[in-house]
């Protein structure tokens, strides 16, 4: 069977001429054509009598005009694809005029139909491709600007909308009269012009709109979570002057029992009976209501701390400047580990570490205090490590508000 089409061995696109296979391979730089003798589908629409080359062109019409009925017409249009001069029948035209002949019929079998250059013109300054254009003057009877921007908003998801259009030579179209005048044309054109700025400016207010809708959004979102921070920063601060005024009351109670117990000593050594007990009794039940409160407190690993660090006070009060020295240090591992909890060299620390040992451990307390805080020894004592999953944001809170109490109340420890 002769072919009837060619086919381009790049992309698989039919087509029903030489001249056409010579356009496509100008647009697409594909070389590589051969004869088929599988026919360029015509399906031809019944209701516009739009012609569709392919199956996915005429869904795409249905879909964009609702016509469904198609008239298959491929047989009809089929022709064989002849690639060789065809010779001259009449023996009196030499073969020189016959290729001339041929040449220049083949030439001319499709042309790009005329339209009205100055629609064209109006639609290349709009910013329409000038085959987009062409094909909309052509398509849309080429009798005004907005038959033709109709026609491109229609026929915009078609696969060949940015190719150039091409008839048959011999194919006369007369361009219908224009049913406006110029002035009128001119009119529409502004009308066109208008419709379209104004579109784009009712496009950009609601982009504008669903922005600052947006921007309102995040900046209630960032207000709340700014109050919540400081809600809970001045929770913390309260909480903290709580606890500093609760071991203000506890250190002078305990230097008024001291001062108590001295004073009874004394009158013993000076033989002295001691003092009516009604007159001491008092004290003795004020401290243990006041103890009462006390599981109130809702951490009890807290009191463990405060209890060590007292400890490390009393037990090297003699020397001030070392207890301050651990108690900066102590901290300063906390806040680490609290800041970035994700780093193992803060939650990991060498137990034989000269730097370590000068300031906390060759204090047992310090040691206590950082496995208060969730740190564990291992690889038989040389280290002590903090794992991930057991660092607790809360306990190390509590860390540092209580370091933080024993570094800046004077009356921390003092018994």
């Amino acid at each position: 069977m002769a072919g009837v089409s060619l086919k381009c061995g790049d992309c698989g696109t039919l087509m029903k001429s030489v001249e056409e296979a010579q356009e496509h391979a100008e647009l697409t730089s594909h070389s590589d054509f051969s004869e088929s003798t599988e026919a360029v589908l015509n399906l031809v629409c019944t209701n516009c009598g739009k012609p569709c080359r392919s199956k996915t062109e005429s869904d795409l019409h249905t879909k964009r005009t609702g016509h469904s009925e198609f008239v298959d017409k491929t047989s009809e249009a089929a022709k064989p694809i002849t690639l060789e001069v065809p010779k001259n029948s009449e023996p009196d035209v030499n073969m020189e005029d016959a290729g001339v002949a041929s040449t220049s019929s083949q030439s001319e079998e499709m042309v790009v139909p005329e339209v009205d250059q100055k629609l064209l013109a109006e639609l290349e300054t709009m910013g329409f491709q000038k085959a987009r254009a062409t094909r909309a003057l052509h398509y849309s009877g080429n009798v005004s600007l907005e038959a033709a921007v109709n026609w491109v908003v229609e026929h915009e998801n078609d696969s060949d909308i940015d190719q150039m259009p091409l008839i048959p030579a011999n194919t006369k179209v007369e361009a219908p009269k224009p049913s406006l005048t110029p002035e009128e044309m001119k009119i529409k054109a502004q009308e066109l012009r208008e419709r379209a700025r104004k579109k784009k400016e009712e496009e950009e207010k609601k982009t504008e709109r669903e922005k600052e809708k947006e921007r309102i959004r995040v900046g209630k979102e960032l207000l709340e979570a700014k109050r919540i921070e400081e809600e809970n920063e001045r929770k913390r601060i309260s909480a903290l002057r709580k606890a500093e005024k609760e071991e203000e009351r506890r250190a002078r109670e305990k230097i008024r029992q001291k001062l108590e117990e001295d004073k009874a000593e004394r009158r013993r050594k000076l033989g002295l009976p001691p003092e009516d007990p009604a007159a001491v009794k008092p004290s003795s039940p004020v401290v243990e209501e006041k103890k009462s409160t006390l599981p109130i407190r809702p951490a009890t690993k807290t009191e463990q701390m405060r209890e060590c660090l007292r400890s490390l006070k009393q037990n090297h009060k003699d020397n001030d400047a070392k207890v301050k020295t651990a108690f900066n240090t102590l901290l300063t591992y906390a806040k680490n580990v609290a800041t970035n909890p994700n780093e193992e060299k803060f939650r990991k620390i060498r137990l034989s570490n000269a730097t370590f040992q000068a300031r906390v451990g060759s204090l047992k307390e310090g040691i206590e205090f950082l496995e208060l805080c969730g740190f564990e020894k291992i690889e038989g004592g040389e280290f002590l490590f903090l794992p991930r999953d057991k660092v607790d944001m809360g306990v190390l809170h509590s860390a540092g508000s209580e370091l933080n109490n024993a570094i800046n109340n004077p009356f921390f420890g003092v018994l």
